[in-house]
């Protein structure tokens, strides 16, 4: 009996072994990657960054940095309370914006395309390329969605909305992704970085080159940089 209960101890030892191993192996392998926590201080205040804020359509060729861009991410649709509500008003607390990352020029982050992932503070890879000058293309050719370190995506999945509001929730959808993108510009300002809006570019085309479900509308492309 005894004899039994040790290879039964160490079999069970060895699967938790082997499956610990498993573990991790697929985390090293998978394409989620993990952005460092986002900061609650900031270097200056509300009143400052607002006073400050500007459209900057030129930059350097400076990376960003993970951290930036963590929370940059983090103001635009980052947790803040009870595990779901975010840092920008939703009608209905519906949620129907979804932000993707074009990667050019970030320290230790890959070029492509990624979903920002908020419930855990995450990316998701979706794509390994750089899609900036597609996007510029389809922006009708503005420099600034071409010539940046990283694009910010804002999307919408209107139905998320509608379902409750109705036609009238599409506009709430519009408001919600003007409150999201204030903050970006806020947070930008606070970290010294530049950052733009831009509105103006083939609606059907964007969402090709991003490879991004049919109800998936894509409605702001924000550029991001060190200014010059």
């Amino acid at each position: 009996m005894k004899m039994a209960y040790t290879f039964r101890a160490v079999w069970a030892f060895g699967l938790i072994i082997f499956s610990a191993a498993n573990v991790w192996a697929m985390a090293q392998t998978s394409k989620i990657i993990t952005l460092p926590p986002p900061r609650l201080e900031g270097g200056i205040s509300v009143e400052t960054a607002l006073q400050q804020r500007r459209s900057i359509r030129e930059f350097s060729e400076s990376p960003l940095t993970i951290t930036e861009v963590s929370q940059l991410l983090w103001s635009a649709q980052g947790i803040t309370y009870q595990g779901r509500y975010r840092t920008a008003p939703s009608a209905g607390a519906l949620y129907p914006l979804e932000m993707f990352l074009v990667v050019g020029n970030v320290a230790d982050l890959g070029v492509g395309v990624y979903k920002y992932l908020p419930a855990t503070h995450q990316l998701a890879l979706m794509e390994r390329e750089d899609k900036r000058s597609a996007l510029a293309t389809a922006a009708l050719d503005q420099s600034w969605v071409r010539e940046n370190a990283a694009l910010l995506v804002f999307a919408a999945v209107e139905k998320r909305t509608t379902v409750k509001y109705g036609l009238r929730g599409i506009g709430y959808v519009y408001i919600e992704v003007g409150h999201a993108a204030q903050n970006v510009f806020l947070q930008a300002q606070s970290l010294g970085l530049g950052a733009a809006v831009v509105g103006a570019f083939d609606d059907e085309q964007t969402r090709k080159i991003l490879n991004l479900p049919e109800d998936h509308h894509v409605l702001y492309l924000m550029p991001v940089g060190r200014p010059q």
